[in-house]
């Protein structure tokens, strides 16, 4: 993973220490909430998209790109911390897509058996007995990859909301970075 050092964040953190708590939670959710936008869009943009199959068109209509609309943000504030986070995968509320492979997708799988579990039998399509076997697939990330080349614009893009935010609804300035072109 590439390294780089980002100037004024020290002091930035600092100067949130002071704040009330109130404001601290929403400046830190609404910032961390613009840093991660840019990594669930990059990660929408990267996720594969196979054509719609016989059992999603059953299912949902011919629905393809299911995967990609299941990558969503969302933030968290538990034990006095603020999360930002991207996922992928999961029960799509619009679509009723059931988007349980994303892993799968991002990690691939080993060749394995699938078996049956009522009475030992398996049924998938017209198939029909106690065990199939599966080629396993191939890893084709795209949340990884978003994160490994993201992340510093991610940072950057939190930075700069996060004073922005201060300056305009809080009428606080925060430490600017000392340097021309650090966040």
């Amino acid at each position: 993973m590439a390294e780089a050092e980002i100037k004024g964040l020290a002091e930035l953190e600092k100067f949130m220490q002071t704040l009330p708590t109130n404001i601290e939670k929403n400046v830190m959710r609404s910032s961390l909430r613009a840093g991660a936008k840019v990594m669930m869009v990059q990660a929408k943009a990267r996720a594969p998209v196979g054509p719609a199959n016989a059992e999603n068109k059953k299912l949902y209509g011919g629905y393809a790109g299911a995967l990609r609309d299941s990558v969503r943000l969302g933030t968290d504030a538990k034990f006095g911390k603020i999360t930002a986070y991207v996922r992928a995968g999961g029960k799509n509320k619009k679509t009723g897509a059931d988007v349980y492979y994303a892993h799968i997708i991002e990690w691939g799988a080993k060749a394995h058996a699938i078996k049956g579990t009522k009475g030992g039998f398996l049924r998938i399509g017209n198939f029909f007995g106690r065990a199939v076997w599966h080629p396993g697939i191939k890893a084709r990330a795209f949340m990884r990859p978003t994160l490994d080349t993201y992340w510093h614009q991610a940072l950057e893009v939190t930075a700069k909301k996060m004073r922005a935010t201060l300056e305009k609804k809080h009428g606080l300035t925060a430490p600017a970075p000392k340097e021309e072109g650090d966040v």
